[in-house]
């Protein structure tokens, strides 16, 4: 058995679908280094190794210049869309610092929504927007315990991701939830959990069996190279659509 598999058994049902189909995959894109061609590359061959809509695909690029940051937003969503992949922006990019320069790009793009980091759930400027505007984007939420659950549910989120599941690379020595802790983050919330953190196709059984709609990775999902920019060793795994919601209090 595979250590991280441990422990626990996917012994419970998937949970029914209250939100519509969901793909239960959800590729977080690495940050970009210098060349955009690279970083492309990458993308096409992370889309092409799953199964037409069976990834969701947040585009997180915190350290682009505005300018360089909508050029390279408009080639993604271009990939995306050719492997009928929705698209949602990582909010904390630059280009995207203030929450209606964020919507207005979401528009003017023709992305389908938004990933806001943990630090904006409580920020009230981005509450009032994401509020007014939940029902006409995907609104995700990163968060790592129940009050940021609360908070990303408070605000209309579409789906949350939880991590760390398991230890990763990007952050060595932060203890993950573990499976049982990923089931009572999933009892707790009141909206579609991802789970994240060391995680890849394989254990999608495990996520599904803790509560999770689907795995949410960058490593894990990531296909080609990735000299020059900020990721690491790559995984491979197969696609797959889930039709299945949350876990509700």
């Amino acid at each position: 058995m595979n250590p991280s598999h441990a422990g626990f058994e996917p012994d419970a049902p998937a949970p029914r679908a209250s939100r519509g189909a969901l793909p239960a995959l959800y590729l977080i894109t690495p940050q970009p280094g210098d060349g955009d061609g690279e970083f492309l590359r990458g993308l096409r061959a992370s889309l092409a190794a799953q199964a037409p809509g069976s990834l969701l695909v947040q585009f997180r690029a915190h350290g682009l210049e505005p300018g360089h940051w909508h050029a390279l937003a408009a080639e993604v969503l271009r990939c995306c869309a050719a492997h009928g992949a929705p698209l949602l922006l990582g909010a904390g990019a630059p280009a995207l610092a203030a929450p209606q320069q964020a919507l207005r790009s979401l528009r003017e793009l023709g992305a389908q929504g938004l990933h806001l980091p943990s630090r904006m759930l409580g920020q009230p400027a981005w509450r009032e927007a994401c509020g007014a505007n939940a029902g006409e984007l995907l609104l995700a939420a990163s968060c790592h315990d129940a009050a940021q659950l609360d908070a990303a549910a408070g605000l209309g989120a579409t789906l949350a991701t939880v991590s760390p599941v398991l230890p990763t690379a990007s952050h060595p020595g932060v203890p993950g939830l573990g499976w049982e802790g990923l089931r009572a983050s999933c009892q707790q919330a009141r909206l579609p959990v991802y789970a994240l953190g060391g995680l890849d196709p394989r254990h999608l059984p495990l996520a599904r069996a803790a509560g999770a709609v689907g795995i949410a990775a960058i490593r894990g999902l990531w296909r080609g190279g990735l000299d020059g920019l900020a990721g690491g060793a790559s995984a491979s795994g197969g696609g797959v659509i889930c039709e299945h919601s949350h876990l509700r209090k």
